[in-house]
């Protein structure tokens, strides 16, 4: 019935006015339930007012399926759900769109969204190109910002979005929390789960992720420092927004619209019974996401809820990107229309996803890597380098090209020229339509952290396994495309060895800032990465075309990875570069590309950024220690 012509004709409603219109004379709602026989609007006095207590205001039958009630008067504050017969039962459900609710997401609550803007909110946002290679993403956990001892950050604001907005903490004089991040220099902060979900009780407040939505519109509350206040989450998430743009940091968010923590119990299932999921043949409910349920992206009441629900975040919170977690649950057209309508908002903000082939629709449909061509302004997760580098991520013993496996050498090259369309002797296993696409890492909240990595799948001692740390991750990050960090991997972070701290104690957690002194020089080898990558553009080309003109590979062995980098060709002040990954364990000596002449190092096995480290004078050749980056240029 859904998928029929007939239905889809009759019932697709186009308005910007599902959910709640306020203005202080009155407020309207509307709901689409096309299945009801009769729609109630129920307030309540009190956010624990009980179920028999709630005023019941009927709602009208309208169009397209919608049914609509007003409420006269000023309704800032008021509690509400809606009440639907449908099938025979009386549910009642929040309102899909809410945009504020009480303590645990129970019910609705409508609210004067003008008076929950901080001072300042108007300001501009932090400057950027609006080009994704330019970026440099800093992936972040709520929580882990502030909760360890050594964070610096006073017992009130440990754990809530408040912590973002203190910026000078400080642990024995270190730097750590927003001050820390803001001296690394990555341009954007990426947000583990902000919106409401279900799997913590915002009264009492545990570790988690947030991957299980509850309601896709609302702060979550357990970072707030009264979940309580419906009003107050969302003043406070405002607030840290409005201060990192004030510390030149742009806020990405971690988007999760491919499946709910429960099916049976969302919204929008208690609504419209069976609309918001997708089933297999036997009506059971598909679960591609491996979490129970996959959204239903295609249909278009569910295509306009995730489109509506983006352009809301990006709209009254000033988001600047957006993450969507196993993007490959969801449809190509879909995301085509997120990015769409982002353009309208503002065409800076950046969209990445997870692009892993999973889900019930036909292959071509799903927005994953192998259909990056139809995704233009859409960068995908790059498991090849990632897994190249290091090993696979499901195998904590196997090693990648940058710890001993040869074999996976071809993987690197791949991408290091952000899976572009380069030549027969590349072997991308997805391609890109301009590096950009391509988000180039090698450590992220899941699985193992790089160094934990390091320690299970080599046998070495600390001082080579942090050798090793940062030369995988200087591979991935002087890679053409979109480079992404992981919050702690500046400092060698760990997890004690846990692949999936998904509801972990904060002590397996949290950032241990202590350890920024311990990796100083590992903080600070990041540090002039990201200055290196900052200050040249051949290091951020954005078409395919300039990659193939100006990045060239040259001829060595299966332990050595080099290139040539035609800085002038890209409007670089450094004419040529070269950058040597030496993988094996000896010294590499490696032919330099134009005969004799004289070089800058600028990056070596300890140290990098753009200060001349040392000169190499009159030169054919140049030795690279084993298990190190090196760059120069003349």
């Amino acid at each position: 019935l859904y998928d029929s012509p007939e239905f889809i004709s009759k019932y697709t409603y186009t308005g910007n006015d599902l959910g709640v219109t306020y203005t202080k004379k009155a407020t309207t709602l509307r709901v689409w339930a096309p299945t009801a026989t009769a729609v109630n609007v129920v307030t309540y006095k009190e956010s624990n007012s009980p179920y028999s207590s709630g005023k019941l205001t009927p709602m009208k039958y309208d169009v397209k399926g919608t049914w609509v009630a007003t409420l006269k008067g000023d309704q800032d504050g008021t509690v509400f759900n809606y009440r639907v017969q449908v099938n025979g039962f009386n549910n009642e459900a929040v309102d899909p769109y809410v945009r504020a609710t009480t303590v645990n997401g129970l019910r609705g609550v409508i609210v004067d969204l003008s008076t929950t803007n901080p001072k300042g909110w108007g300001m501009a946002k932090p400057r950027f190109s609006g080009k994704p290679t330019d970026a440099i993403i800093y992936e972040l956990h709520v929580r882990d910002l502030s909760m360890d001892a050594s964070s610096g950050y006073p017992a009130a604001q440990k754990g809530k979005y408040v912590a973002f907005t203190n910026t000078k903490t400080s642990h024995n004089g270190e730097k750590t929390g927003v001050a820390a991040i803001k001296d690394l220099g990555v341009t954007h902060v990426e947000l583990l789960p902000i919106f409401d979900f279900a799997t913590v009780d915002e009264n009492n407040p545990t570790f988690n992720w947030g991957y299980d939505p509850q309601n896709y519109n609302v702060p979550e509350g357990s970072y707030s420092a009264d979940p309580t206040n419906p009003k107050l989450r969302i003043t406070e998430l405002k607030s840290a927004i409005l201060s990192l743009h004030k510390q030149g940091l742009r806020i990405n968010m971690d988007a999760v619209y491919n499946h709910v923590s429960n099916a049976s119990s969302f919204s929008q299932n208690l609504i419209v019974p069976n609309y918001f999921f997708r089933r297999d043949d036997n009506g059971n409910l598909t679960s591609g996401s491996g979490c129970g349920n996959d959204v239903a992206s295609e249909r278009p009441m569910v295509r306009k809820f995730i489109v509506d629900s983006v352009k809301y975040w990006a709209s009254e919170y000033n988001l600047d990107g957006f993450r969507f977690d196993l993007m490959g649950i969801l449809d190509v057209t879909t995301m085509q229309n997120v990015r769409e309508e982002l353009d309208k908002i503002d065409p800076s903000i950046i969209v990445i996803g997870e692009g892993w082939n999973m889900g019930g629709l036909p292959e071509d449909q799903r927005a994953t890597q192998v259909n990056i061509s139809k995704l233009d302004g859409i960068a995908a997760f790059n498991d090849q380098i990632r897994d190249g580098i290091k090993g696979s991520v499901f195998n904590a013993d196997e090693k990648g090209w940058a710890t001993g496996n040869t074999g996976r050498r071809g993987d690197v090259v791949a991408g290091i020229t952000g899976n572009v369309a380069y030549s027969a002797s590349v072997t991308a296993n997805w391609i890109t339509n301009d590096p950009g696409q391509s988000v180039s890492y090698v450590e992220a909240h899941d699985n193992l952290t790089l160094a934990d990595k390091l320690f299970s799948s080599v046998n070495t001692n600390a001082t080579t396994r942090s050798k090793l740390h940062r030369f995988a991750s200087s591979i991935a990050f002087l890679a053409q495309g979109l480079p992404f960090i992981h919050a702690g991997q500046e400092f060698e972070r760990t997890k004690g060895g846990d692949d999936n701290s998904y509801q972990s104690s904060d002590a397996v957690n949290s950032m241990k800032y202590k350890q920024r002194v311990t990796y100083a020089t590992t903080l600070n080898y990041f540090k002039g990465l990201i200055s290196l990558r900052k200050a040249h553009p051949a290091f951020r080309m954005a078409t395919t075309s300039d990659v193939k003109k100006n990045l060239t590979f040259l001829n060595t062995s299966q332990t050595v990875i080099a290139y040539k980098l035609n800085g002038a060709g890209v409007g670089d002040k450094w004419g040529t570069i070269v950058v040597i990954h030496n993988a094996g364990k000896a010294t590499a000596s490696v032919t330099m590309p134009g005969g004799k002449a004289t070089w800058k190092v600028v990056v070596n096995g300890d140290k990098a950024g753009v200060a001349t480290l040392a000169t190499l004078k009159s030169i054919t050749k140049v030795s690279v220690p084993a298990g190190t980056t090196m760059v120069v240029y003349k």
